[in-house]
């Protein structure tokens, strides 16, 4: 349920609406608007429970949400949410762009890296320290290591990290290092992980798995959210279909669908959306036309050394190019990249 305030609506009586929700069992998430505020009621309900909370002091109306996903839904919040971490901001008229390696291999390739992408107008470095690979013989990530040279990185840039935890005990440690923490497609549906990094500040960016539905990614946000992080990014990277001319389908579709069903902004990967360098850079422009938030490009400064995903990694020429060519479609779609 949503309990709607009136706009003129005092903190005192918001905070007692916030108390008699958790009386009642449920937890209560506060949502406060350009014009009023309304508290998302989510848990067990009763039919009691709507008639007690409407005759609260400073109460406009209760209504039920539709959605199964209830925090996430546009229903309990209709305006954008902006994510801000650090030099990177994303969502409402806000175009981020997060931009690095696969992986990270050493202190000149990250510290190369950051350098390049700052100056072609990235506003955030990723980088991987901890790996999922496919096969257990491959380059698994340099670990603490790693997130000590994106911290590094951090320093003498600016640029917000963004990296990937892949499991629950790793949390508070990456957490430590990075500004955002990413959930890779195949933890998606890792509903401990999800809970873990719920509970921290850091904003997270929740890929899609490569299988899953659009409500089923909805709902993996709402793990999220409902321990009380309200820093999520969606993630499109594509998904598996028949086609084998890309390296996974990249449905663009995604961006308006999204944007229709919640207020949470809508991130796109080209880089694993086609596995291919020269149609990264064309994916990301249509991502952008199609109203996308935010970017999150490999790039590498010698991809064919590069010890992953290479052969999706843009170099330095190659970024800046794509970033010029960016802004210009930004700004005819009236968003601001950077």
């Amino acid at each position: 349920m949503i309990v709607v305030m009136e706009r003129n609506a005092t903190d005192e009586q918001i905070a007692h609406m916030i108390g008699r929700v958790e009386e009642l069992g449920l937890k209560a998430h506060v949502i406060r608007g350009a014009e009023r505020t309304v508290i998302a009621a989510v848990g067990i309900k009763r039919e009691s429970m709507k008639e007690s909370l409407a005759s609260g002091p400073g109460v406009a109306e209760v209504v039920p949400i539709v959605a199964p996903y209830k925090v996430a839904s546009r229903e309990v919040k209709p305006d954008p949410t902006r994510v801000v971490a650090g030099s990177l901001s994303v969502g409402a008229g806000m175009v981020g762009v997060i931009a690095g390696p696969c992986s990270v291999e050493s202190e000149e390739q990250i510290m190369r890296t950051a350098r390049a992408v700052k100056a072609a107008g990235a506003t955030a470095l990723r980088g991987g320290a901890f790996k999922p690979r496919t096969s257990p013989y491959s380059f698994q990530g340099m670990k603490e290591k790693g997130l000590e040279l994106l911290a590094a990185a951090r320093a003498e840039t600016g640029l917000a990290v963004v990296t990937e935890v892949m499991s629950t005990d790793d949390v508070e440690l990456v957490a430590k290092y990075a500004d955002v923490l990413q959930v890779g497609a195949r933890n998606m549906q890792n509903y401990r992980l999800l809970e873990a990094v719920g509970k921290v500040p850091n904003p997270v960016l929740l890929k899609r798995g490569a299988s899953a539905t659009m409500e089923e990614l909805l709902l993996a946000a709402e793990y999220i959210l409902n321990e009380g992080n309200p820093n999520v990014m969606l993630c499109e990277r594509g998904i598996r279909t028949f086609e084998s001319h890309t390296r996974f389908t990249l449905p663009l579709a995604t961006v308006p669908y999204l944007h229709q069903k919640t207020h949470l902004p809508i991130v796109i990967d080209p880089s694993h959306g086609t596995g291919h360098t020269p149609l990264v850079a064309d994916m990301a422009l249509a991502a952008i036309a199609a109203g996308a938030d935010g970017l999150i490009v490999e790039v590498h400064p010698e991809p064919e050394k590069a010890m992953s995903d290479g052969y999706q990694s843009l170099d330095f020429g190659q970024f800046e190019k794509m970033m010029d060519r960016c802004r210009r479609v930004a700004a005819a779609v009236d968003k601001s990249l950077g």
